[in-house]
């Protein structure tokens, strides 16, 4: 199964939101479209909705701390939201949560940064 992906932008904020399975296959194609929408449109926050993901592997693991790293660049902030069980507990095992925030939803996601619906 391929991966897609969708952005959207608001304000600072970008929101990926992805599908299918974030791997070794795709994982630079996850790195080079979003460092490009981060250049583009001069953001400063990201917020990755993984609800729709059904697999992800050490590979999606890095390309999300490469992202966050990214963000603290700019003094911003990566968070990840709706997670799939078996993503959250990768996320739990690889000890992300100690620096990247979770949150139940987008919406949630976006108020905690100040994000206008």
């Amino acid at each position: 199964m391929s991966l897609g992906i969708d952005m959207e932008v608001k304000g600072t904020v970008l929101i990926v939101r992805l599908r299918g399975e974030l791997d070794h296959h795709t994982s630079d194609e996850i790195r080079e479209q979003v460092s490009v929408a981060i250049e583009k449109f001069t953001i400063r926050h990201l917020v990755l909705n993984l609800k729709d993901l059904t697999f992800m592997d050490s590979s999606g693991l890095g390309v999300i701390l490469g992202r966050y790293k990214q963000m603290k660049q700019f003094g911003g902030d990566l968070i990840v939201c709706s997670l799939t069980p078996s993503v959250e507990r990768l996320f739990n095992m690889s000890g992300l949560f100690k620096i990247i925030r979770l949150e139940e939803t987008e919406e949630i996601a976006l108020h905690r940064l100040g994000v206008e619906q």
